[in-house]
C-alpha cells in the first residue's frame, strides 16, 4: 500500500470509530443547519478534526479541503492538498439510516492520486492509488460489465439544496427511469461512486456536488475500469459538482439519456405497427384508417 494511502486509511478508520461510537446514541447528538436540508453534527466536526490532526502530523506541509474546516493551502512542491468529507450522508446518519461514509481523496498536481472511501457501519473500506487499480478490503474492484442500459441500476441524488433545479432533474428523473432497470437514491454520493467501482450499481448521475463529494469516488470508478465526466463530455467535474459515470458499455448510452439525446423507446413497436396499418390499408383501400388509440404496443413497452 503506498504511504499516502496507508495514512490516509489510518485516517478514515479513526473518524470511523468516531461515528460509530455516536452512533449508539443518536438522540444526544447537538445537530445544527447550514442551510435548507443541509446538517451539520459535532460528530462532522471531531471526524473531521480527527482526521486532518492525523494527516498534519504526518504531512505538515500538505494543504487541506474539508467540509467543515474549509481550505488550507499547501506548501509543498506537489501543492498536495487532502479532501475531505468526513461524514457523508449526515442527514442519513442522524436519521439512523446506514448509508453513510467517510471519504478522503489526495490531490497532487492537479489530479487525485489516492481516495479512501471507508463505509463505517458495514466495515466496507474502498482504497486506489492512480495506476494500481481500486479494491474493497483487499479484494479488486472492476466495473459492470453490462452492455445494454435497459438492464442497468442506475444511482442518483435529489437537488435538496437548490430547489430551482427540481424541474429539471425531473424530467431527467422521468428519462432515465424510462430507459434502465430501475433508479436508486441512497443519500451519499462518495458510496454511490464507490458502488459503481464495485459493480453494485451500474451509473450514477448527479448536479451541484462539491468537491468533497466527488474527489475520492472519482479515482475508484477510473482504476476500476469506469467512465466519469461532466454530463457535458467535460473532465472538470470535481470544480463543477455535475457528475456523470458509469460501465464502459452503459456510459454513453446513459449520457444521451440524461442530455435528452436517446433513441424513442418505442420507436420500434411504433413502426411496426404504422408498418401494418399501411399493408392494411393497401389490401382494403375502402377501410377507415385505423384509430391511433388502437396502435399496440409490445407488453413490455407499453408498461413502461
Amino acid at each position: 500500500m503506498h504511504p499516502l494511502l496507508h495514512t490516509a486509511v489510518k485516517a478514515a478508520r479513526k473518524a470511523g470509530a468516531i461515528i460509530n461510537r455516536a452512533s449508539l446514541d443518536l438522540d444526544q447528538i447537538r445537530v445544527s443547519a447550514k442551510g435548507r436540508a443541509d446538517f451539520v453534527t459535532e460528530v462532522d466536526r471531531a471526524a473531521e478534526a480527527a482526521i486532518i490532526e492525523l494527516l498534519s502530523k504526518a504531512y505538515p506541509d500538505h494543504g487541506f479541503l474539508g467540509e467543515e474546516s474549509g481550505p488550507r493551502p499547501a506548501s509543498d512542491a506537489a501543492g498536495t492538498t487532502w479532501i475531505i468529507d468526513p461524514l457523508d450522508g449526515t442527514t442519513n446518519f442522524i436519521h439512523g439510516f446506514p448509508q453513510y461514509a467517510v471519504s478522503i481523496g489526495c490531490r497532487q498536481r492537479g489530479q487525485i492520486t489516492q481516495a479512501v472511501i471507508y463505509d463505517p457501519t458495514r466495515n466496507d473500506l474502498f482504497t486506489s492509488t492512480r495506476g494500481r487499480g481500486a479494491f474493497l478490503n483487499d479484494r479488486r474492484l472492476r466495473a459492470s460489465k453490462r452492455t445494454s442500459l435497459d438492464e442497468c441500476l442506475i444511482a442518483t441524488g435529489f437537488p435538496f439544496r437548490n430547489l430551482d433545479m427540481l424541474d429539471q432533474y425531473l424530467d431527467v428523473f422521468r428519462n432515465v427511469t424510462r430507459y434502465t432497470a430501475g433508479l436508486r437514491r441512497p443519500g451519499a454520493a462518495s458510496l454511490d461512486l464507490a458502488y459503481v467501482a464495485a459493480g453494485r450499481f451500474d451509473g450514477f448521475f448527479e448536479f451541484g456536488l462539491s468537491p468533497w463529494d466527488v474527489a475520492a469516488g472519482s479515482l475508484l470508478v477510473v482504476e476500476a475500469g469506469g467512465l466519469i465526466a461532466e454530463p457535458n463530455g467535460g473532465t472538470e467535474f470535481i470544480e463543477s459538482g455535475n457528475v456523470i459515470c458509469g460501465a464502459p458499455k452503459v456510459f454513453g448510452q446513459l449520457a444521451r439519456v440524461i442530455n435528452g439525446h436517446a433513441p424513442d423507446p418505442h420507436a420500434a413497436a411504433k413502426k411496426a405497427a404504422a408498418e401494418e396499418e399501411r399493408e392494411a390499408r393497401e389490401a382494403n383501400p375502402a377501410a377507415p384508417a385505423a384509430p391511433r388509440a388502437r396502435m399496440r404496443l409490445p407488453r413490455k413497452a407499453a408498461a413502461t
